[in-house]
């Protein structure tokens, strides 16, 4: 163990952007090297929470609340930008500039409440992972969860390969769930003017569909991911000038485009499927086993082996970003570091510990979800204010208009998560 300041993410080298500079580089090539850190923080936007609170929210409201998807999406899109850019222009992580900027027991207390997300985060995601064993194989939980703390060490073990291997690895899982949903798409058969209808007509039905609403807002919107893009983007590629650091900016922001349109697309299907198999069949699914039986009643034993492996695939690699997330969150608030295998080790613990004692999986899941919703605002809070500082962000400081349309989003998120704390006890 040490409090090394060094950024443990894969290692990184700059990547010269000279030639991009000078129109050296053309098409594709020359966004290649900006591709990547968008696609890891994306995984934790389908992490197993969200498969809960999406089916349960399409099988019970049909496709009601499916602009709350669009709209969480879009919230997402401007939230990892304002993160991505904190890295760009500062060279540092969102966790390390609130240890400079804030008192020594506020950077101590948000170390704290961080860990607790991330306690929540390992919590979901290893839990959804040793719930696709179980459900594609029949092997018993417990059993099951020892194959997936396997799983994730695996992953991890990327790294150690360099970024690239990392990004390459986390994107093919990403790529994997997206092709799953999409075969699951076409058994289910959606109609198609009902899931317009639903994606552009903001509407409620009670306080449930809010209760519901919130639950997939806070599934959506994760505070670890908040930190961790921050962190993947600081030494990435390295702009040495405001022009470069734009350039850089504008680039990175392609990729955030494209890994939050895979990940809004995965949730909204997850959403429609539901919707299109269960509410049509007036079945109201609140666990994710009995989601997976009636996939195979209702459809095939193809479409229930579809579901298992997304879930399984969203809960390995979304385990091993919130380890990620983990690692940087301690080492920019209290400028300590513990290895990562050691991090990993003790994060398997508690889950371990929760499904020994028999407790109903798709339960921990929701549950893991409220203090996901709790811990948002502080992240989100600080990384308003940093990127709308022109002494901490130079040049890449936020508009007049994104910091106001990003305070909003914050009040909004903030209250719907008090609301969801409020209901939820």
């Amino acid at each position: 163990m040490n409090n090394e300041s060094e950024n443990t993410l894969p290692n990184k080298k700059s990547v010269p952007v000279e030639a991009i500079l000078k129109g050296q580089t053309k098409g594709f090539r020359q966004i290649l090297p900006f591709l990547g850190p968008a696609f890891i923080a994306a995984i934790a936007y389908i992490d197993p929470g969200n498969f809960a609170t999406n089916i349960a929210a399409g099988s019970k409201y049909g496709y009601l609340l499916l602009w709350v998807i669009l709209f969480s999406n879009i919230m997402a899109l401007i939230i990892q930008s304002l993160s991505a850019k904190l890295g760009i222009a500062t060279g540092k992580n969102l966790a390390e500039v609130a240890r400079e900027e804030f008192s020594k027991p506020v950077s101590v207390g948000l170390w704290i409440q961080g860990e607790l997300v991330i306690m929540a985060t390992d919590l979901a995601e290893f839990i959804g992972a040793a719930l696709g064993i179980y459900l594609l194989f029949g092997i018993p939980m417990i059993e099951a969860s020892i194959i997936a703390a396997i799983g994730s060490f695996a992953i991890l073990e990327l790294q150690r390969r360099g970024f690239r291997s990392l990004e390459a690895g986390i994107t093919a899982m990403l790529f994997m769930v997206v092709l799953s949903f999409i075969v699951q798409m076409f058994f289910a058969k959606p109609d198609v003017h009902s899931v317009l209808h639903g994606l552009f007509t903001p509407q409620f039905q009670g306080n449930d569909s809010i209760l519901l609403a919130a639950g997939i807002l806070g599934a959506t919107v994760m505070p670890h991911a908040i930190y961790l893009h921050s962190a993947l983007t600081q030494n990435r590629i390295v702009g040495h000038s405001d022009k470069e650091k734009k350039l850089i900016f504008r680039f990175e922001f392609i990729d955030i485009l494209i890994a939050m349109l895979i990940a809004g697309f995965i949730n909204a299907a997850m959403l429609i499927i539901s919707s299109s198999l269960f509410h049509q069949n007036g079945l109201f699914v609140e666990d994710l086993e009995v989601a997976f039986h009636h996939f195979e009643h209702l459809v095939s034993p193809l479409s229930a082996i579809l579901f298992g492996l997304g879930l399984l695939i969203a809960g390995l690699s979304s385990s091993s970003v919130g380890t990620m997330s983990g690692d940087v969150i301690m080492q920019g608030f209290i400028h300590y570091r513990i290895p990562l295998y050691v991090r990993r080790f003790i994060t398997i613990i508690p889950p371990i510990a929760i499904i020994a004692s028999g407790v109903n999986p798709t339960t921990a899941l929701v549950l893991s979800q409220v203090v996901l919703s709790f811990g948002i605002g502080f992240a989100l809070i600080p990384l308003i204010m940093f990127t709308s500082n022109q002494r901490i962000m130079g040049s890449l400081k936020n508009s007049t208009i994104i910091t106001m349309i990003s305070w909003l989003m914050a009040i909004i998120i903030v209250f719907l998560n008090i609301f969801l704390l409020i209901q939820s006890f």
